[in-house]
Parts: structure tokens; C-alpha cells; sequence
């Protein structure tokens, strides 16, 4: 079959595709990956075929954006069940949500995707779950679309909540913004609305069953496997360290994006300097150049280029990330506690606040991450009970299906006929 993948421009959501496509391939069905121009290195550099299509226009608009739009209220979707959150808040984060995020991400995509679709006629289209322009594409020709989640499914669960508020007054809550620019994007395309276009026809969750969200949606539970790009094994990393090793990485995606990191690497580099535990900062030059400028490293502490998270982790005892999905989904499957210094974002708090209820680490806004709190997070990861959670989860990870046994199930999806 063929087998189109649409990832939002930035590499962490691509990255969680990777292997699904690469299963896809090896099993003989043909793969294609939609990307806006400039971000078509990224997906041949993952050995996907790559088609350009839209406009760079999104990326650059989205890195005019300051870091702290990460904590602004309607990017927090971590509220998204009833009791959570009120009828007049999940309107809002809708009605702000489409022009200034998803529009922004789908709207310089969507005629291109159409056009791509009616002329290479997928069947079957697995898309990122705020990539709607490609459920509108799928729609139009007809094709299952699945969405392959990043994050917990705050997505779906605002949506289900969204609906039973409405339910309760639908004399007064008539407004829907995604239904109305959804339908308004199918529309030029012949096609009407319906609610495939927000949720799809299954969704595929990486999650260990003990971390998700409830769900009434179809939903295709699969291992999660790390792709974090090129990768090698370096010399040092084969060694067994004589010393706890704590990762530190802030990822890419805010200093690309935004032009900043809204963690201080130099704030938590002091924390830890006291700490019997070998600190290593795997970070892009521009970070780099940031301690540098500081002073003077603390001498548990070394700087080394980014490196594969699925190589330096199973050496660690430990991780301090930005809350990113990948650092995060990594560190769940090597059975590393953690530590997420982050913003409120997308699924931040929640995804946090669930590794917290499971024993297997800490979250830590960070406007309220002081410096002792930083250390005393770190010296609490080392401990038994909260490395063992951290193994429990790992196991968990481990007894899903990996990307391999979806392709026959996906497959014979695709190929089923839509009513």
C-alpha cells in the first residue's frame, strides 16, 4: 500500500514517525513524508523520502515567538478533563488555538497536500495530531488517516470534554472554532466536516498503559522506539562511569525555534556541582557558548556536542531534560528517572505530573525551579524507590508491540471500506 506520513516542521515530532515508517518500508509498502521545503533534510536524513510542498512561512513565524508563549494559558491543554476545565476556557483555547497555532502549521499546506494526495492517492495516511491539513487530505480522497501521538492525548481528551460541555447547554454553546475551520479547509476541497478530522479513524499511543489518558477513541497501543537522529557510540560512552552520570539536555527545538532555552543550563550546573555525580551537557554550540560565557565549568561537570539520547542513556543514572516528548519517551524506555525542568505547554504538566505519580521522577516548572529544589530533585532520581519505578516503566515500555507489528493491522485498516 501506500503509506503517507505528514509530521508538524520540527524534528522531535518527526522523529517519533521514523520508526513506524521505516517498519512500513522494510515490510514493502511504499512511504512518502510531506515537508515544507526546508525541512526536507531532516526526513532524507532519517532515510524517508521526502516530498517539499508549502511554504517555509510557518517556521519563521512561529521563531518570532518568545519562549514565554510557551506558558501562556491557551498553550496549556494539560486541563483537558471535565471538572478540569470550564466551558468558557476550552471555547477560548479553540478559538485562540486555531489562527495562532494550527492554522499557522496547516493552512500553507493544505492545497499542496490536496493536490499530493489526489495525484499519489495514499491509502492510508498517518499524520502528527495537529497536522489536520493532512486529515482534510486524507478525507478528500477517502484514505484511513491515523494519528500518531507525541504526547499524551490531550488532544482527544479536550475534544471529548469540548463536546459534554456543550451538550449541557447546547442552546448557548453553539460556537465550535476547529469545526468551523476544518470545515471551511474541506469545503474548498469538496469535502464536509466531520469529526475524522479531528480525532481520525484510530490513533496509534506510545505511552505505557499505566501513564494514558482515558479514552473512548480507537486507539492502537505501540512500543515506543528512540530515533534521535544520526547517532555513534563514542569511546567514552563505552567505559562504565565511575561516578553517577547525570544527562543534562535542553534538546534543540527552543534555541532553533525560539531563538532561546527558558532553562538556565549555568543555574543548573551550579545546583549539581556538590553533587557526588559526574554531570554531562550535551548541548548545540550556541548553548555552549552560553556556559562558557558564564565562567568556569564546575568540576563534576563537562560540556560534549548533542548526542543520541538511545546511546548516552543506558550509562545514566539519571536525566534533567526541557520536557520534550523524545528526551522524555527515551528516558521512560531505558528505564531512566527523570527530571523535567519545563513549560506548561501542550502536555507538559501532565505528562510531568503523571512520571511523579508513578515514583519514577519530578517536574518542575521553570519559573519555580530554584536552584536547591534542582538539586535536591537530582540526589532524590538516584535513590532506589524511584529507580526501580523508573524500571517498572521501562517494562511496561517494553511489553508493547514494537512498530514491526503494527504494519499487518495498519495495513488491513487501509484497506478496509469507509462508511
Amino acid at each position: 500500500m501506500r503509506v503517507l506520513f505528514v509530521s508538524l516542521p520540527e524534528k522531535s515530532h518527526l522523529y517519533c514517525m521514523v520508526p513506524l515508517a521505516w517498519a512500513m518500508t522494510a515490510a514493502g509498502h511504499e512511504v512518502r513524508v510531506a515537508a515544507p521545503p526546508s525541512f526536507v533534510p531532516a526526513v532524507v536524513g532519517a532515510g524517508l523520502t521526502a516530498v517539499p510542498l508549502g511554504s517555509d512561512g510557518v517556521i519563521h513565524d512561529l521563531a518570532k515567538q518568545a519562549p514565554d508563549s510557551q506558558d501562556y494559558p491557551t498553550s496549556n491543554w494539560s486541563r483537558c478533563e471535565p471538572g478540569e476545565v470550564s466551558w468558557e476556557e476550552i471555547r477560548e483555547r479553540y478559538a485562540l488555538s486555531v489562527p495562532y497555532g494550527f492554522a499557522l502549521y496547516n493552512d500553507h499546506l493544505l492545497d499542496d497536500l490536496v493536490a499530493l494526495a489526489r495525484e499519489w492517492r495514499p491509502d492510508l495516511v498517518v499524520r502528527d495530531p495537529l497536522a489536520f491539513a493532512a486529515g482534510v487530505a486524507a478525507h478528500v480522497v477517502g484514505a484511513r488517516q491515523i494519528r500518531l501521538l507525541w504526547s499524551l492525548d490531550v488532544w482527544g481528551r479536550t475534544r471529548h470534554t469540548f463536546h459534554q460541555l456543550r451538550a449541557e447547554d447546547p442552546g448557548a454553546r453553539t460556537e465550535d472554532p476547529l469545526a468551523d475551520w476544518l470545515a471551511a479547509s474541506a469545503a474548498r476541497h469538496g469535502a464536509d466536516f466531520d469529526e475524522v478530522l479531528v480525532d481520525g479513524h484510530a490513533t496509534i499511543d506510545t505511552m505505557p498503559p499505566s501513564l494514558r489518558l482515558p479514552s473512548d477513541l480507537s486507539t492502537i497501543p505501540m512500543r515506543f522506539v528512540a530515533h534521535n537522529g544520526p547517532a555513534q557510540v563514542p569511546e567514552w560512552v563505552r567505559r562504565v562511569p565511575t561516578r553517577p552520570r547525570i544527562c543534562l539536555t535542553l534538546g534543540t527545538s527552543n534555541v532553533e525555534g525560539y531563538g532561546a532555552d527558558y532553562v538556565s543550563v549555568t543555574s543548573v550546573l551550579a545546583a549539581l556541582a556538590d553533587l557526588d555525580v559526574e554531570v554531562v551537557a550535551a548541548l548545540v554550540p550556541a548553548q555552549q557558548e552560553t556556559v562558557r560565557a558564564a565562567g568556569p565549568l564546575p568540576d563534576n561537570a563537562r560540556l560534549i556536542d548533542p548526542i543520541a539520547l538511545h546511546v548516552l542513556l543506558p550509562t545514566c543514572a539519571a536525566i534533567v531534560h526541557h520536557g520534550g516528548y523524545g528526551s522524555f519517551a527515551t528516558a521512560l524506555a531505558a528505564g531512566v528517572p527523570q527530571l523535567a525542568i519545563s513549560t506548561s505547554i501542550s502536555d507538559h504538566e501532565r505528562r510531568g505530573r503523571a512520571l511523579e505519580r508513578a515514583g519514577a521522577g519530578r517536574f518542575l516548572h521553570h519559573k519555580a525551579a530554584t536552584p536547591a529544589d534542582v538539586r535536591a530533585a537530582v540526589a532524590e532520581l538516584v535513590t532506589r524507590p524511584v529507580t526501580e519505578a523508573a524500571a517498572g516503566l521501562a517494562d511496561e515500555v517494553a511489553a508493547l508491540s514494537p512498530p514491526a507489528a503494527a504494519v499487518a493491522g495498519l495495513a488491513e485498516l487501509a484497506a478496509s471500506v469507509l462508511v
